[in-house]
C-alpha cells in the first residue's frame, strides 16, 4: 500500500510539474492583458511535435530542444502581433472578444499542425535513458526527474526575470497600471508581445519534457490546455506562485484519484476541480490578482 501511494504522489508530481508550465503561461497573459490565452495548450503541442520533427531530421537533442521551445515564442509572438494586436489598434477590443480570438487561433494551429504534421502519435526519446529508478517504495522514470528539474529550473528562471531584470519590472509596472507605465517610458506593446512569447516557450518546454514519457500528437494541447487552465484557476489567475502550487496539486489530485479511484475519472477530475473552485473559492487557492485599470 506503501508504495502505491508513493507511486501515485510520484506521476502525480510528474504530471503536477507540466500542468503548473501551461497554468504560468494563462497567468503571465492574464497578468499583462486580463485576457485568458485559450491557445496556451496548442503550444505546447508546437513544442513537442518541433522537437519530434528536428530530432528526425538528425538534430542532437541539445540543439532540438532549444529550438523547439524558440519556434514555439515566436507563434506566440506572432499571434499576439498579427492577431490579438491588430484586434485591439482596429477597435479597442474587449476581453471577451480577445478570448474568443485565442479561442479561434487555437483551432488555426491545431488545423495547420495536422496538415504540417499528421494526426498519429509520435514519440520523442528520453533524454537519459528509460531504466526505472527506485525511490523509496516506488519507481521513477529518469524522464520525470527531468521534468521535475526542467520545471523547478523554468520557475526561477522567471522568478528572476521579473524581479531582477529591468523589462521584467516593466512588465510588472504594466500589469498593474498600464497608463503610468507608458508615461514612464515602458512600451507597453512591447510587454505584451513578450507576455505571449514567454508564455507560449514556458508550453512548449512542458511540451518538449512530457514527450518522451506521454508521447505527442496535435491533439494533446486540448486537454493539456484545460488542465492548465483548471490549475491557475486552482491556484489563482493571475498569480504565478498560485499558478504553481495549482498545477502541483491538481496533479496530486489526479494521480492519486486515478490509483484510489479509477483511472476512468482521470480526466474528469481537472473539471470538477474548475467547479469546485468556481463555487467554493472563486479566488483560487492563493487568490486572484486583481486590480482596477484606468
Amino acid at each position: 500500500m506503501g508504495g502505491s501511494w508513493l507511486q501515485y504522489v510520484a506521476g502525480g508530481l510528474t504530471a503536477g510539474a507540466i500542468y503548473a508550465l501551461v497554468a504560468l503561461g494563462f497567468s503571465i497573459v492574464y497578468h499583462a492583458s486580463h485576457a485568458i490565452n485559450f491557445a496556451q495548450g496548442e503550444f505546447v503541442m508546437i513544442g513537442g511535435m518541433s522537437a519530434v520533427s528536428l530530432v528526425g531530421l538528425g538534430l542532437p537533442m541539445w540543439a532540438a530542444l532549444p529550438l523547439a521551445v524558440l519556434g514555439a515564442a515566436i507563434v506566440g509572438l506572432l499571434v499576439q502581433r498579427l492577431a490579438l494586436e491588430r484586434a485591439q489598434a482596429r477597435g479597442q477590443a474587449d476581453v471577451v472578444t480577445l478570448i474568443i480570438i485565442t479561442i479561434g487561433v487555437a483551432l488555426f494551429l491545431r488545423g495547420l499542425a495536422q496538415l504540417v504534421w499528421d494526426k498519429r502519435i509520435h514519440a520523442l526519446p528520453a533524454f537519459s535513458g528509460s531504466e526505472p529508478i527506485p525511490i523509496g517504495g516506488a519507481t521513477v522514470l529518469p524522464q520525470s526527474l527531468w521534468v521535475l528539474a526542467g520545471a523547478t529550473l523554468a520557475v526561477l528562471a522567471l522568478g528572476w526575470f521579473f524581479n531582477r531584470t529591468l523589462y521584467g519590472k516593466a512588465m510588472r509596472a504594466t500589469a498593474i497600471n498600464p497608463l503610468a507605465a507608458r508615461l514612464v517610458g515602458v512600451s507597453t506593446r512591447g510587454v505584451m508581445r513578450t507576455s505571449f512569447a514567454l508564455a507560449a516557450a514556458l508550453g512548449a518546454l512542458g511540451g518538449v519534457l512530457t514527450a518522451p514519457i506521454t508521447f505527442t500528437s496535435t491533439d494533446i494541447g486540448v486537454m493539456l490546455g484545460l488542465k492548465g487552465f483548471a490549475a491557475a484557476m486552482l491556484g489563482g489567475l493571475g498569480s504565478f506562485g498560485g499558478a504553481i502550487a495549482g498545477g502541483l496539486l491538481l496533479g496530486l489530485i489526479e494521480g492519486l484519484g486515478a490509483g484510489f479511484i479509477s483511472s476512468s475519472y482521470k480526466d474528469a477530475i481537472a473539471f470538477v476541480v474548475i467547479l469546485v473552485v468556481l463555487f467554493l473559492l472563486p479566488g483560487g487557492l492563493v487568490g486572484a490578482r486583481r486590480s482596477d485599470r484606468v
